[in-house]
């Protein structure tokens, strides 16, 4: 930290204090329940426009990690999908730290007091922040100790504490620590000649307390690097009776475990001989990792992104997570060599990071997971090369992770082989490792086709896999571009230009999600191949402006950001207003991840005010409030959490019976809107359309087992069926379903599937549980 950094953080200190003493808070921790923080009254009460209609960003961002949370309480979840929302959790909470929490620091450190649309400045966003996180600490710590430890040791899988164990397998946990940690662990001592090291963001480490011969108290800082796994197989006695395949099985499958930090602290003494440890408490910093990068000024933008991933662990302090049994003597010392702020300091009961429960789940017990199942897949007769006449004749519509991903990556293969194909053009955000679509994209080049690949190299957190795939395409011979200066692009397209008997044709592949086979077998996302000739020529136009010099304010087809999306969808909804007025029947379903945007959530309180049936299902951050005067029986916000990660994105307009649905890879949000190269697609045939409205978005809206409903004081509370109602679970409906959009390229054992009795969806009508309801 610089001493200007230093000084405006002093002054941000100062003016937090200041706020404390006025309102008779506790230090550090000011209360998000005062007057200043406009939250005294609902939102009911104050109104239909402006800031106090209008939830904040951040703390919607932590009401839906706290439904995350929900998702580990919940039992109708097997065992080790419960522990993977818990680990999910805790990542999610990381990354929000490193992000958004670091971003209200740099403006509290800056002197900005500008407030937030919703009328937080960025300080009471903090003291609201706090107070909604903590609470979430120790229900996160109850879900472990009261919940999940007991049943994992009542399947066997025993997560011990270090003095339970038995002597005999402690003995070869410490020979386990002489021989495999022991050499690796460096102790950093603290003092004159020895100034506090760095901690890397998110490590875990172990402040130690020392005493000297003269009785003097010293401090040392410990890293548990993560080449060791946080959870250390523990051999039992009637392991040692074991040999051969059994032996190696039981070694390859354990089920006793201790902590990888106990462990350590357990044998602390090999590392500071001739001091006495007089305690060690386990401590965690998140470093801000917003990479700030000044596009105009670098030469190189690859260089640059990577160096500015380099620099990500050397960041400003976001947070000091510490152990609730940590001392204050040593909580102190933390916080001046740290030089963080009270506010930033997170006291965790129990053990740190349990992101690193994954370990667990990726155990072989079958048994304690969700029951895996066989995604759908268009049969094609002729395989991959029959794509042209298909398209020619009808579009193709996949709904991951339901469907598989394969004929997407057939489609590309068959792209890169066929000799008609003469170039292939592609968008790549997050295409993970040893991608498919990656090599077939270097196939093609390989092969002769004229191949272009924009690799947006600022996908936060895939950064170096970008780096890397943006290196190798080019040793290929592929065109790499790195996208528009200023903007991130985030639109998910291949565009492949064939030579047919009558001409160039396009054929195009536009998706919600990203182009990577892994997360699509988690991802709720919708793949539509086309050959439409407006929606070809509208990839091509927007690929030019990508990689050339072009400037284009309107396509055929396309909602296209950041030149024509908002307005576009703004005026639809104005225009659904209008046929309301004129015929009635208005109707607007939204489903998305997030909605932000102050001039999309004005249009649709003005829709719901006019009578407008407006259905919103807000995965994540809604800062739209539900309720407000003249709203009430026309605008609903539900969000669903549950086994697959809800991520597609459909807007949805009667339009007076002329329907419009538009899918695509933008949530509504000022950064997809105004920051962003995104893409929203219609629905042309108009059987898939009705099949995704009256199928896949009004099962959604009708779910009462996963869906929690937006009340206007910002709670979800859980819905239940309405007596004699049959509960329905949207994804358990999909996935029954799968292969649904098919059609006439449906298998015969799709078929057969989809021809049993109609799903049962419920008529939509449900109580609604208090918060909390859930059994949680």
């Amino acid at each position: 930290m610089t001493a200007k950094d230093k000084r405006r953080q002093i002054k941000g200190d100062a003016r937090f204090a200041k706020t404390e003493k006025r309102r008779g808070g506790k230090e550090g921790v000011p209360s998000a329940s005062s007057p200043e923080n406009g939250r005294g009254k609902s939102p009911v009460e104050r109104g239909i426009y402006g800031p106090e209609t209008l939830f904040n960003r951040e703390l919607s961002w932590v009401a839906f990690n706290g439904r995350v949370l929900e998702e580990a309480f919940r039992e109708t979840h097997p065992l080790l999908e419960r522990l993977k929302f818990l680990a999910i959790f805790t990542s999610n909470l990381d990354e929000f730290f490193l992000i958004r929490f670091a971003g209200l620091l740099r403006q509290v450190a800056q002197g900005v007091e500008i407030p937030s649309p919703d009328g937080m400045t960025p300080l009471r966003q903090i003291t609201a922040l706090r107070e909604a996180i903590l609470p979430q600490l120790e229900e996160q710590r109850r879900c472990w100790k009261e919940r999940l430890l007991p049943l994992l040791a009542r399947e066997g899988i025993r997560v011990e504490e270090y003095p339970r164990v038995r002597p005999g397998a402690r003995r070869k946990l410490d020979s386990y620590f002489e021989r495999e940690v022991l050499p690796i662990l460096t102790p950093q001592a603290v003092d004159g000649g020895r100034p506090f090291p760095h901690v890397s963001s998110g490590s875990l480490n172990l402040l130690v307390l020392l005493q000297d011969e003269q009785e003097r108290h010293r401090f040392a800082r410990l890293k548990i690097p993560r080449t060791f796994p946080r959870f250390v197989p523990v051999e039992e006695e009637e392991q040692e009776a074991l040999s051969g395949t059994a032996r190696r099985l039981a070694e390859r499958n354990p089920s006793t475990f201790v902590w990888i930090e106990d462990v350590v602290t357990e044998n602390l003494d090999a590392l500071f001989p001739g001091f006495l440890v007089k305690g060690a408490w386990p401590f965690r910093v998140l470093r801000d990792a917003d990479l700030e990068i000044q596009e105009d000024e670098a030469p190189d933008l690859l260089s640059t992104v990577e160096e500015g991933v380099e620099q990500r662990f050397f960041g400003v302090p976001a947070a000091l997570v510490v152990g609730g049994e940590m001392p204050s003597e040593a909580r102190s010392f933390l916080v001046e060599h740290l030089e963080v702020a009270p506010y930033q300091v997170f006291e965790v009961e129990g053990r740190l990071d349990f992101s690193s429960l994954m370990e667990l789940y990726r155990l072989d017990r079958s048994d304690l997971k969700d029951a895996p199942f066989l995604p759908a897949a268009p049969k094609l007769d002729g395989g991959a090369e029959a794509f042209p006449e298909l398209l020619r004749k009808r579009d193709l519509l996949l709904f991951h992770p339901y469907d598989a991903f394969s004929p997407v990556v057939d489609f590309l293969r068959w792209a890169s082989r066929d000799s008609q194909v003469l170039a292939i053009k592609m968008t790549l955000y997050r295409v993970g490792q040893n991608s498919p679509v990656v090599e077939s994209l270097m196939e093609a080049r390989q092969n002769g086709k004229q191949v272009a690949a924009l690799v947006e190299l600022k996908a936060r957190f895939d950064e170096e896999n970008n780096i890397v795939w943006a290196r190798a395409l080019e040793r290929a011979g592929v065109h790499v571009v790195y996208g528009l200066s200023g903007l991130k692009t985030h639109a998910k397209m291949c565009l492949v230009v064939r030579r047919e008997n009558k001409g160039i044709r396009r054929y195009v592949h536009l998706g919600t999600g990203n182009y990577n086979p892994s997360t699509a077998g988690i991802y709720t996302d919708l793949g539509y191949f086309t050959a439409d000739p407006d929606m070809g020529e509208d990839v091509a136009d927007l690929f030019n402006v990508i990689t050339g010099y072009a400037r284009r304010e309107a396509y055929r087809r396309l909602l296209v950001a950041p030149t024509t999306m908002r307005d576009g969808l703004v005026s639809r909804i104005d225009r659904e207003i209008r046929k309301h007025r004129e015929e009635g029947g208005g109707r607007i379903i939204f489903k998305m991840n997030a909605l932000v945007d102050e001039a999309c959530i004005a249009a649709l309180y003005r829709a719901a005010a006019a009578g407008v049936r407006v259905d919103l299902q807000v995965r994540g951050i809604c800062c739209l409030c539900p309720g407000v005067p003249g709203t009430e029986k026309t605008l609903t916000v539900t969000s669903i959490v549950g086994r697959f990660l809800e991520h597609s994105r459909l807007y949805y307009f009667r339009n007076g019976g002329a329907e419009e649905l538009f899918l695509g890879s933008a949530d509504l949000m000022p950064r997809n809107l105004d920051r962003r190269v995104e893409v929203l697609f219609p629905v042309l045939d108009r059987e898939l359309l009705r099949t995704l409205v009256d199928r896949v978005l009004e099962v959604h809206l009708r779910d009462t087992v996963h869906a929690r409903l937006l009340g206007p004081d910002g709670i979800y509370r859980a819905r239940i069926p309405a007596e004699g109602e049959v509960p329905v679970n949207a994804q358990a409906a999909m996935l029954a379903g799968r292969g649904l959009l098919y059609g006439e390229l449906a298998s015969p054992a799709v078929s057969a599937r989809l021809a049993s009795p109609p799903l049962e969806a419920g008529s939509g009508t449900a109580r609604v549980l208090p918060a909390g309801g859930d059994g949680a």
